[in-house]
């Protein structure tokens, strides 16, 4: 199975998106090879801009750029873009619904060695919380490059979440991502497993591992986290009676908080949350943090188990 990070083919996607329309520019804090915008600017130089260590300022460029008329493209690390950028972003982009697509690479645990001071396990929970604001999560290289070519068409304030480490590629050409609405990538009745980003293939992998003990997990790739696809997860709930959410994100404020505030209201059903429990993170390889953190199939499968028995 290929593997590629989604910040690379974040990167191949925006000179595609560049071929196609002459109206996008790229932003960057000075971070242009490690989140791939360099891609870009090696093919339009007169429309890519290094905003330098200015996280605040690259993103009121951005809605300068949008107002004008332009599709801007703003990237930095996930931690710096949501964290540092808040105000800005609330206040300038998301407040009168400028057409800014904030495209943040380096989020997650599995930034690794870069460690907590890097690794924004809070992002999703942010931008889920600021009106107006769309977030979306690709699980793979396939994804993305749909993701963001779709970005580029939707009129209004977008957050994309991207990631460092590469990832196996779970789709083909026949694979059609639509913004606000999740995928069913495996089918299963006994239980749901609800995934975005990196957690959609250790979601595949807990299916695998869970069907040779006779228990049918249904995996959704819920790739747009805001809004949020009701109709897909309602239907999961009535149909398989227990889920379970899987996300390289803190518990609180995520994934699954987004689910339970959808199932609570329409469809009590127990619901177990994989992620981060609420603490930092630390140096280390992607797979010896997933692992230490609890974020790996088994543990999925683990937490499948442990909803079905609840039902």
């Amino acid at each position: 199975m290929s593997k590629i990070a989604t910040r690379e083919a974040y990167g191949k996607a925006l000179v595609k998106l560049g071929q196609i329309n002459d109206n996008v520019v790229v932003l960057d804090a000075d971070l242009s090879k490690s989140t791939k915008t360099n891609d870009f600017y090696k093919a339009y130089p007169e429309r890519f801009f290094n905003m330098g260590i200015a996280e605040q300022n690259l993103i009121g460029a951005a809605c300068g750029f949008a107002a004008a008329g332009k599709i801007p493209f703003a990237s930095s690390f996930a931690m710096f873009a949501t964290g540092r950028a808040f105000e800005i972003i609330r206040n300038s982009a998301a407040y009168p619904k400028l057409n800014v697509k904030v495209c943040a690479t380096h989020a997650g645990l599995t930034v690794g060695e870069d460690g907590a001071s890097h690794q924004s396990v809070e992002d999703i929970a942010i931008m889920r919380a600021v009106p107006n604001m769309t977030v979306l999560v690709p699980a793979d290289g396939v994804e993305t490059e749909q993701m963001i070519l779709e970005a580029a068409k939707f009129n209004g304030p977008m957050y994309i979440r991207l990631g460092r480490s590469a990832v196996p590629t779970l789709f083909d050409e026949n694979y059609k991502f639509e913004i606000g609405k999740g995928a069913i990538v495996r089918e299963g009745n006994d239980a749901t497993i609800i995934a975005c980003g990196i957690m959609v293939n250790e979601a595949v992998m807990a299916h695998e591992s869970l069907k040779s003990e006779g228990i049918n997990a249904r995996v959704i790739n819920m790739s747009t986290i805001k809004p949020i696809d009701k109709e897909i997860i309602i239907n999961a709930a009535k149909e398989t009676g227990a889920i379970v959410t899987a996300e390289e994100h803190n518990i609180i404020g995520g994934l699954g908080s987004s689910v339970s505030e959808v199932v609570s209201e329409e469809c009590p059903v127990v619901v177990k949350k994989v992620g981060v429990n609420d603490t930092f993170g630390e140096s280390g390889t992607p797979t010896e943090l997933l692992k230490k953190y609890g974020l790996t199939s088994d543990d999925i499968a683990k937490a499948v188990k442990e909803a079905i028995a609840k039902k």
